[in-house]
């Protein structure tokens, strides 16, 4: 499996750069190739940051860090929860549930690229 990770950042800081660190954020994995790529349409059109609240843009940064913003996880969950797979992946399970704790929170959510 190649994984991609997402978390759930507590306190976003306006200006600091983001780096590789998906155990701070308790992230959960799911597989890159059998899913981001089934959703790469989707998600290309997030509102997200790449690396830094200072460079804004859409989608995942695909090999890199992307920040998700809150405005934008219900329909980041709405892909999620539309995938038929869900009701045999605990992965997406949990990536569902950690998305709802982000938007419960209002909290950013972090994606680890491959």
């Amino acid at each position: 499996m190649i994984k991609t990770q997402f978390g759930i950042i507590d306190n976003i800081e306006e200006t600091r750069k983001y780096s590789y660190n998906p155990e701070k954020y308790h992230c959960v994995s799911i597989d890159d190739t059998l899913y981001i790529d089934d959703w790469w349409d989707r998600l290309a059109l997030l509102k997200t940051y790449f690396h830094s609240l200072d460079r804004p843009a859409s989608g995942l940064a695909r090999y890199g860090i992307t920040l998700i913003p809150p405005e934008s996880l219900l329909e980041f969950q709405d892909i999620v929860l539309s995938d038929q797979r869900i009701r045999q992946d605990t992965h997406l399970v949990r990536l569902a549930d950690t998305i709802q704790s982000a938007v419960s929170q209002k909290k950013f959510m972090i994606h680890f690229g491959i």
